[in-house]
């Protein structure tokens, strides 16, 4: 397939109509950027537009337990497992219009391109909507994708709880899922899963590439850690005397700079995120919450970090006399994408004439819990400037069609031929 044989014009006014319609789904419309958390009122109006642009595609809807919404396109040999793509439907708050959402739209573009100009497939297609990939609302991610694949279960859900003290087992409750009676998460066998998404970086424009293919993602460890010392009047209290656990918080994050810094290339770790109390210009800080993102392509390399860093943590808190408390509460492995997939997406970037380049993405993905339950692949367009997370992320319209065309590409290769 060449890429005179797609209409990517069409393709791309259409992916861009979707956005359009998706990006005023949010929480906060008098913010700039997208706040759609999961389950909450533009997450419900999201999902329903979803819904109905997947019927005017000529696709059968359903939704699952949790709230994952799909749409299939019937194959001549049904029974066959399915050939997946998708992407997940939350954001972060203020984030942007396309992370996550444009591998939904270009995967219902391409399925109504695919029906519209060669019938029905072999084996059938199916595009989902992941409820929820970013961890932003509850202390848990990949919710939707690890209930499809088994990871998680949505029985368990009362112990995860958000910032108001809103039960992640309420908060799906009260959008009508997680009921005892509703409709299993599990996926049955699939014959893929391939994955379209913004790069969130700046590889593929550092280096004028047009398409990424990713060989595989990084393992990620996710850490919370609650700090307490003593709260004091700032003016009183003699330096040597204070347990002040702003400070301690202080010195956690420039030590897990320095040692990333040291340790090198791909590791990152961040503090993304530190609260303390009570928060008043002349008291000492008694309390800090904060946490710990850390992030490598080598599972080992992964361990013996979080390991060094954790107990570098706990000789800062015991020196300062402060008390810590760690909850981990995301590990997940390196995961390698299939190497005959990603052949596939090379072949078809060859055919399409789109040059590219082979990387490892260094943010997380729902491919990556995806990839142990069938084939996996994952597909990247460039972000400007490599901005995500944020109003100001940015892709062209002639990158997301480009994508878009080579979804289709692949998604013919799997599904149309023997």
């Amino acid at each position: 397939m060449s890429l005179s044989d797609i209409p990517i014009h069409a393709l791309k006014e259409e992916m861009l109509t979707l956005l359009g319609e998706m990006a005023v789904h949010t929480d906060e419309p008098e913010n700039p950027g997208v706040t759609r958390p999961l389950y909450g009122v533009s997450w419900l109006s999201a999902q329903a537009a979803l819904a109905a642009r997947m019927e005017e595609a000529g696709l059968s809807v359903r939704y699952d337990n949790v709230g994952n919404l799909y749409g299939r396109l019937a194959g001549e040999r049904d029974s066959e497992a399915a050939v997946l793509t998708g992407s997940h439907v939350d954001s972060v708050r203020h984030g942007g219009r396309f992370d996550g959402t444009y591998g939904i739209a270009a995967g219902i573009a391409a399925l109504g391109y695919l029906r519209r100009t060669h019938g029905k497939p072999l084996r059938p297609l199916e595009v989902v909507s992941f409820c929820e990939e970013e961890g932003s609302r509850f202390p848990i991610a990949y919710w939707g994708s690890g209930n499809a694949t088994g990871i998680y279960d949505w029985r368990q859900a009362g112990s995860y709880k958000d910032e108001d003290g809103v039960s992640l087992e309420e908060a799906m409750q009260a959008s009508g899922f997680g009921r005892a009676d509703g409709p299993d998460c599990r996926l049955a066998p699939l014959a893929g899963f391939v994955e379209l998404h913004i790069e969130q970086g700046l590889v593929l424009e550092h280096r004028n590439r047009r398409i990424g293919i990713v060989e595989s993602i990084v393992g990620q460890r996710r850490y919370a850690l609650s700090i307490e010392g003593a709260a004091n009047h700032a003016g009183t209290t003699p330096m040597t005397l204070r347990q002040d656990a702003l400070a301690g918080a202080a010195e956690i994050a420039l030590k897990l700079e320095s040692l990333a810094s040291s340790w090198g290339e791909p590791l990152v770790a961040t503090v993304g995120k530190i609260e303390a109390r009570p928060n008043t210009p002349n008291v000492i800080p008694g309390y800090v919450e904060m946490t710990l993102d850390i992030r490598h392509s080598d599972e080992w390399s992964l361990s013996a970090f979080s390991d060094l860093v954790l107990s570098e943590i706990q000789r800062i808190t015991d020196r300062r006399r402060l008390r810590l408390a760690v909850t981990p509460w995301l590990a997940t492995k390196p995961v390698p994408m299939n190497e005959r997939l990603t052949a596939r997406v090379e072949a078809a970037c060859a055919g399409l004439s789109l040059s590219y380049q082979r990387m490892v993405s260094g943010a997380g993905h729902d491919a990556q819990l995806m990839a142990p339950l069938c084939p996996t692949t994952m597909i990247f367009v460039p972000s400007r400037a490599g901005i995500s997370h944020s109003p100001d992320e940015y892709t062209s319209p002639e990158q997301l069609a480009e994508g878009a065309a080579v979804l289709v590409s692949v998604l013919y290769d799997l599904a149309y031929k023997e």
